[in-house]
């Protein structure tokens, strides 16, 4: 199979592009300092990665990172996760639950999709930036934090602030220093790199082994856009590597969407998906009480049995 000997890694992030180099050489510089750090990119072009390579660079290394994607969670969930909650603050707070700020003290915090987050919340994020201070949900004793705060979205923080779903001030707070992932279809020579590198991951989990990708496929591939970014790519190859045969990865082999064929519509299944994560996500807050999590979902505890059965999740 080729190989590409200007294939370069830089904490966890393969690439043979140009300007991801510089990208590189910025997450060093920035690293090492205490500043507020916003990444822009796509969905799946690694904005987390970069989160991680520049808490691993910093003084702040060998302190706790914690990571919360913030689109995922309802208003008062994500105020629970960040903030935590003192007990008795709603139904079903039969104990006190830290948050992502006092947990990750002295560390880092990684938030993803912050464009997301309610206007309410944003009003007590930016106290935690400007006064490094917090107080739990149904709480009334301030707590202090030390923190370094990273933020990425994969949209425009002015034009949310423009439409007045963003404050301004908390924008400038988090995007002191900004960092722009490029998405794949940009990065040159990293596509047929990328696939070729994760053919061989997959090799080495023993499930098939591929000798190469044709050139049908290949062809294919280079001519894709790639919405999906660098997490697309990893899926169509294990994708690939589940519903192929032989040694060979063929055009086949590859996703609707890349052989140029309209997919079906699957609104409902990503719909699903989304409702199950902030189950489950209720769930974890409440520590598996499902009085509380209805409550903080908004829902009747009959409802969320409903829906606990629909997905599986009844115990």
């Amino acid at each position: 199979m080729k190989r590409f000997d200007d294939l370069q890694e830089f904490q966890g992030i393969l690439t043979r592009a140009p300007q991801m180099t510089r990208l590189f050489e910025l997450i060093q510089r920035v690293a090492k300092t205490e500043t507020s750090v916003l990444v822009r990119g796509e969905t799946g072009t690694g904005k987390e990665l970069v989160a991680h390579a520049i808490h691993a660079l910093s003084p702040r290394a060998d302190k706790p990172f914690r990571a919360i994607n913030c689109a995922m969670l309802t208003p008062e969930l994500l105020a629970s996760e960040l903030f935590g909650h003192v007990k008795g603050a709603f139904t079903g707070a039969i104990a006190e639950r830290k948050g992502l700020f006092e947990l990750a003290d002295t560390g880092t915090v990684f938030l993803d999709e912050v464009a997301e987050i309610a206007p309410e919340i944003q009003a007590r994020l930016l106290r935690v930036l400007q006064e490094k201070t917090f107080v739990p949900v149904g709480g009334s004793t301030v707590r202090h934090t030390d923190v370094r705060v990273i933020s990425a979205t994969h949209q425009s923080l002015r034009e949310a602030v423009a439409e007045r779903r963003f404050r301004s001030d908390l924008m400038y707070r988090i995007r002191v220093a900004p960092l722009f992932l490029p998405p794949l279809i940009e990065r040159q020579g990293d596509i047929e790199a990328l696939a070729i590198n994760f053919v061989g991951v997959f090799n080495e989990m023993g499930i098939r082994h591929v000798d190469e990708i044709s050139d049908a496929a290949m062809r294919l591939m280079l001519s894709y856009s790639w919405p999906g970014n660098v997490r697309e790519l990893r899926n169509v190859i294990e994708g690939a590597f589940a519903l192929g045969a032989g040694n060979i990865i063929d055009v086949d082999d590859l996703t609707p969407e890349i052989r140029g064929e309209p997919p079906p519509c699957d609104r409902h299944v990503t719909d699903d998906q989304s409702e199950r994560e902030k189950l489950l996500a209720a769930l974890n807050v409440a520590e598996g009480n499902k009085t509380e999590a209805a409550e903080m979902l908004n829902i009747s505890r009959t409802t969320l049995w409903r829906k606990l059965r629909r997905y599986g999740l009844a115990e």
